[in-house]
C-alpha cells in the first residue's frame, strides 16, 4: 500500500527523483544552497523574534502575528531545510529503502509549515485592512486576546492539512491524486487572491485618506494629527504589502507545480518540483530583511541587538 501512495500526493516530487542521473547537478545545487540558506534562514528569524518581543512601540495584535509568521519561518530553517538536504542526499544513493518515509515527513512538517505561513500572510492583511478601514474602533475589533485565538486556530487548520496530506501518503484516505491536488491549489490560490482583493481596497482607503486630509479646513494641529495617523497606516499597509509580495513570488513555482500535474504535463512538473521547495523556503530567508527594511520600529531593535552582539566578538 505504501509503495502504491509513495506516487500519490508527493508523485510529482518522488518521480522528479527517481532518476538521479537525469538531474544529479540539480540535487547538488539544491542542497549546496538550501545548506547556506539553513543557517542563514535560522540567524535571521532568531534575531527578528527577539527583536520582535523586545518591540514594546507595536500593537500588540500586530506583533502576535509577526511572530506566528517568523516562528513558522524559523520553522522552516531548522526542520524543513535540513530535511530537504538529507532526502536530496538520501536519493542520490542508488537502491534506498527508507527515501518514501523520509519524503512523507518532510512533506508533513513543509505543509503545517508552509500553511502556517499562507494564513499568516492572510491574517496580516486582514488586520492591515481593518486597521485602515476601521481605524476609529480598530482596538475594540482587534484585541490581543482575539489575535491568540486566530493564531492558535489557524495552526490548528494547517496541522490539519499537513495530517491530510501524510494520511493521503500511508493510504489512509482514498482519493484521487488530481482531487488533493486540485484542493490544495485552491486553497492556496484563493487566500493569495483574497490577499491582493484586500490590499486592493487598503490602497484605495488610503488615496481616499490623503484626499481628505488635502481638503481639511480646519485647525492646524488637527490637520497634522491626522496627517501623522494616515502616514502611519500607509507605512504599516506597504511593510506588510511588500511581505505578501515576496510571499506570492515565492509560492507561485509551487503552485505552477500543481497545476502543471493536474493539467498533464507532468515532465514540466518534474523539471519545477526540484526547485519549487528550494523557493518556498528562500521566501523564509528573506522576511526578516523585509521587515528591517520596512518597519522601523524592528528595525531598531534589530540594530540595538546587533549592537549588543558584535562588541563581544572583538
Amino acid at each position: 500500500m505504501k509503495k502504491k501512495n509513495s506516487g500519490a500526493f508527493n508523485a510529482i516530487y518522488n518521480s522528479t527523483m527517481t532518476d538521479a542521473d537525469d538531474h544529479f547537478l540539480s540535487y547538488i545545487a539544491n542542497i549546496v544552497f538550501n545548506a547556506f540558506l539553513c543557517y542563514t534562514t535560522i540567524m535571521l528569524n532568531v534575531i527578528t523574534i527577539h527583536a520582535l518581543r523586545k518591540t514594546s512601540s507595536l500593537p500588540k495584535p500586530l506583533k502576535t502575528l509577526l511572530l506566528s509568521l517568523a516562528v513558522s519561518d524559523l520553522g522552516v530553517g531548522l526542520l524543513c531545510q535540513p530535511m530537504y538536504i538529507t532526502y536530496l542526499v538520501v536519493k542520490l544513493v542508488p537502491n534506498t529503502e527508507n527515501s518514501f518515509t523520509l519524503l512523507s515527513l518532510f512533506n508533513m512538517v513543509t505543509n503545517l509549515l508552509s500553511y502556517a505561513s499562507f494564513f499568516g500572510v492572510t491574517a496580516l492583511t486582514v488586520d492591515r485592512f481593518l486597521d485602515i478601514h476601521f481605524y476609529l474602533r480598530y482596538q475594540d475589533l482587534v484585541t490581543h486576546e482575539r489575535v491568540v485565538r486566530v493564531v492558535i486556530l489557524l495552526w490548528v487548520i494547517s496541522a490539519f492539512l499537513s495530517f491530510l496530506s501524510l494520511s493521503f501518503n500511508f493510504g489512509w484516505l482514498s482519493l484521487n491524486l488530481v482531487t488533493l491536488l486540485a484542493v490544495f491549489a485552491s486553497i492556496e490560490v484563493s487566500y493569495l487572491i483574497t490577499c491582493a482583493l484586500l490590499y486592493y481596497k487598503i490602497y484605495l482607503a488610503v488615496q481616499h485618506h490623503r484626499n481628505q486630509i488635502h481638503a481639511l479646513q480646519v485647525q492646524q494641529e488637527e490637520q497634522n494629527s491626522e496627517m501623522a495617523n494616515a502616514a502611519r497606516l500607509r507605512k504599516s499597509a506597504i511593510g506588510t504589502f511588500y511581505v505578501y509580495l515576496l510571499f506570492l513570488a515565492c509560492y507561485l513555482p509551487n503552485i505552477c507545480v500543481y497545476f502543471a500535474e493536474i493539467s498533464g504535463a507532468s515532465t514540466t512538473a518534474r523539471v519545477f518540483a526540484i526547485y519549487a521547495w528550494t523557493v518556498i523556503f528562500l521566501n523564509s530567508a528573506l522576511d526578516p530583511l523585509i521587515y528591517c527594511w520596512k518597519m522601523r520600529h524592528i528595525r531598531h531593535a534589530v540594530m540595538d541587538i546587533l549592537r549588543k552582539i558584535l562588541p563581544s566578538h572583538n
